[in-house]
């Protein structure tokens, strides 16, 4: 027979269980958030404090019920009481700093020393399907285990959101938290997603706001992107960037010139000769074109015949122009034209998740794995040993 555990035990063994519960915004264990104020056993009853990090925490209801799990989950616990506080301006200070790596100062964490690749995904012309690619390409690179971030820098044309199901009934993006001068992205299918459209719904309206915006302010919101949302350690940061060579190009261009650079068009020549161009101005601020994926190619039809309603060629062709010397810009995949890919987009249900089946969801899942095989590495990095 197994003596019965003492208190102290007991309270040991709750509060590892607790500690190791998820932040579900933030993604780290409440212990080492230190979220976690206290542990006390009475009989067959564990006390358990907690502080979330703001008042109105919106993952309030998730941190308490995982909280009492993980709690009532200890041999010998039969109720779990839990008492919620808030984080003093104090202790909030304390965790953004933590969560900065130690720096009060806020910086922008992807620059060239960063081990998160970042990938622009862009086009030169609208209405090729850039950010549906996008949405499902960052989704398929999470459910191969890569920590994947995806910024929506499409700011006039903002659609991330949707396609990844993250609007309430209205259809509109929530409101990102704020942690001091932190800003909590979102989650969806493992993907950590911010877009200006998180910000521009206004009281007792039911539609997002439109942006007017050029120049400065267009770089103020990207740099803003980059620097004030937490998007803790990422394997890969996609941008869904805007059609054409304009202004939010030549800022990501200046933030980020060791970005790598994925081209998105379709088989005619009409949009595969103006997609030459984003890649070949993206390659002028030092960023690396590394492939090219035709979207709406040509779809099989049920009786085994092509529908090319596009053309043909269009991918292969953009992929040639980038390639130069020894510098090879290969066509990733050609994603045909489907019906699953247009409705997953609808619903907010990626293809790859929801018809993963799909001639289109195995074509982007080709392009992932080609993708995800191909990490950031070391070599011309510091280390910064003992920093």
């Amino acid at each position: 027979m197994t003596a019965a555990l003492t208190t102290a035990e007991l309270v040991e063994r709750v509060r590892a269980s607790v500690a190791a519960v998820t932040d579900p915004e933030l993604r780290r264990p409440l212990g080492e958030l230190d979220m976690l104020r206290g542990v006390e056993v009475h009989g067959s009853t564990a006390q358990v404090a907690i502080a979330l990090t703001i008042v109105g925490c919106p993952a309030a209801d998730r941190i308490e019920r995982d909280v009492r799990d993980a709690a009532a989950s200890v041999t010998g616990i039969d109720a779990v009481d839990v008492r919620i506080g808030v984080m003093s301006p104090d202790e909030r200070k304390a965790l953004t700093e933590k969560l900065r790596g130690g720096r009060a100062k806020r910086e922008m964490p992807f620059g060239p020393d960063s081990l998160t690749r970042v990938i622009a995904v862009t086009s030169g012309k609208g209405g090729v399907g850039k950010s549906t690619i996008t949405a499902n390409l960052a989704v398929a690179l999470a459910a191969r285990g890569l920590r994947v971030g995806l910024v929506d820098a499409d700011v006039h044309g903002f659609s991330i959101p949707g396609l990844l199901g993250l609007v309430d009934a209205d259809g509109l993006p929530p409101a990102p938290t704020k942690l001091d001068d932190l800003i909590l992205p979102p989650v969806a299918y493992g993907v950590k997603v911010i877009s200006i459209g998180m910000f521009l719904r206004r009281p007792g309206e039911d539609a997002a706001g439109a942006v007017a915006w050029r120049g400065p302010m267009l770089h103020r919101t990207v740099q803003q992107f980059l620097t004030d949302v937490f998007f803790g350690d990422l394997d890969v940061l996609l941008l869904d960037m805007p059609p054409g060579t304009g202004d939010v190009a030549i800022s990501v261009g200046q933030l980020l010139p060791h970005a790598d650079v994925l081209v998105v068009t379709t088989p005619q020549a009409a949009a595969a000769d103006v997609a030459v161009r984003s890649g070949l101005v993206a390659r002028q601020t030092g960023q690396r074109p590394i492939g090219v994926i035709e979207n709406m190619s040509a779809m099989t039809l049920p009786d085994g015949t092509l529908l090319d309603l596009f053309g043909a060629g269009g991918g292969e062709a953009v992929a040639r122009a980038l390639s130069s010397g020894n510098d090879d810009v290969p066509l990733l995949a050609s994603v045909p034209l489907s019906s699953a890919l247009r409705t997953g987009g609808d619903d907010g249900r990626p293809v790859v998740v929801a018809n993963p089946d799909d001639p289109a969801a195995r074509a982007i899942n080709t392009a992932a794995a080609a993708l995800a095989v191909r990490p950031r590495g070391l070599a011309g990095k510091p280390l910064r040993l003992g920093v």
